[in-house]
């Protein structure tokens, strides 16, 4: 029997930018926990493919895309949570993009826009949509996917790292926002996971070596090293820690 710590039987997870990699081992995990999960990315077909084989492993969970820099589009995909499950207690904000590789003084306000738009405004507006109803309910968590970016000045995805600091620091003041409603925030940092999001960060076999050597586990994360993390925070586990930064890297940061 599994530790009740980790049980989410009757729970309901809405998680952002969960039709592959980190987002959708999340969902899967949160699912394998007993939780019913939302998953949700900009495409529908996509959304249903995943959807189905969730179905298939008898996992419970509903499709609705969403562009998370369109507000209308949050609002829907709130709306269509709360109509399928008449509630939310766990929310993912993990959605996110980086246009843009090279240095900060190269990119332009566009690609600007689109990163703090995506991966900022988006979920501080997905949240202030969702913890309300939450502190109605008695509680909740919020789990914000950060960045390792966020710890350290990059020459390659500068501006996606101070998206990701940013995330950082509103799951911060959301937890001391929110804490007296019994809703806890918090952030996971990956370090270099296998996403396909990453590829251009580890497909090449020079850089993975190089990238393994610099870190004390000599590996690259995967996704379910991340999925762990959140299941942990989303449920009893995680009762006692509200405003964190849990960077997963392997080790890479102390190095």
């Amino acid at each position: 029997m599994p530790s009740p710590l980790f049980d989410l039987a009757g729970k309901s997870a809405l998680i952002t930018g969960s039709t592959k990699g980190i987002g959708r081992a999340i969902a899967r995990q949160l699912a394998l926990a007993g939780a019913r999960v939302v998953i949700s990315s900009r495409k529908a077909d996509t959304c249903a493919q995943v959807k189905a084989e969730f179905d298939a492993e008898g996992l419970a969970s509903i499709a609705q895309p969403c562009n998370v820099a369109r507000k209308e589009e949050l609002a829907a995909l709130v709306k269509a949570t709360l109509d399928a499950y008449g509630g939310i207690d766990i929310l993912v904000c993990n959605a996110a993009t980086n246009p843009v590789f090279g240095p900060t003084a190269s990119a332009s306000d566009d690609a600007f826009d689109k990163i703090m738009g995506t991966n900022v405004r988006g979920v501080w507006q997905l949240c202030n949509m969702v913890a309300p109803q939450m502190a109605e309910r008695g509680g909740g968590a919020i789990i914000i996917v950060s960045s390792i970016a966020a710890l350290r000045g990059n020459g390659v995805i500068g501006l996606y790292g101070v998206s990701k600091a940013a995330d950082a620091a509103l799951a911060r003041n959301l937890a001391v926002e929110w804490g007296p409603q019994n809703i806890r925030v918090n952030a996971i940092l990956p370090g270099l996971v296998r996403t396909d999001f990453a590829r251009a960060l580890w497909e090449d076999e020079r850089n993975r070596k190089a990238r393994e050597a610099q870190t004390p586990l000599r590996r690259l994360g995967e996704p379910d090293d991340i999925a762990g993390i959140a299941v942990m925070l989303a449920g009893p586990a995680g009762a006692f820690i509200t405003g964190q930064t849990i960077v997963a890297d392997g080790g890479v940061t102390i190095g």
